[in-house]
């Protein structure tokens, strides 16, 4: 005496989903992944890419450490930033975050 299901249906053989339906949820959730992971993230380094060939003699910048200065010298991978009255640091360029506005460092 089963309340909630009949005995006949409770009987009844499952059915296996087709295997249509499964490449179908099989290439949603790839499709899912691309969309929120993958693809965001490739953008985000096209952009890094792009500023990092950007920067020039003369930029002020923020580094991914939070020191801003401003470039004295670039070269291959390397630059001098001066973070202060004659103190340069030589940093990769791939530490830069952001590349700031003209006389932010005088403002600060």
């Amino acid at each position: 005496m089963n309340l909630f299901f009949s005995t006949a249906h409770a009987q009844g053989a499952a059915q296996q989903p087709s295997l249509a339906f499964n490449f179908i949820l099989f290439g949603g959730l790839i499709l899912m992944f691309w969309l929120l992971l993958i693809r965001p993230q490739s953008k985000r380094a096209k952009e890094h890419r792009e500023l990092v060939a950007s920067i020039d003699k003369g930029d002020e910048i923020m580094t991914s450490g939070g020191l801003l200065g401003k470039v004295t010298k670039v070269s291959g991978e390397y630059m001098l930033l001066q973070v202060a009255s004659g103190v340069e640091i030589k940093l990769q360029k791939t530490s830069v975050a952001a590349a700031l506005p003209k006389g932010t460092l005088e403002q600060i």
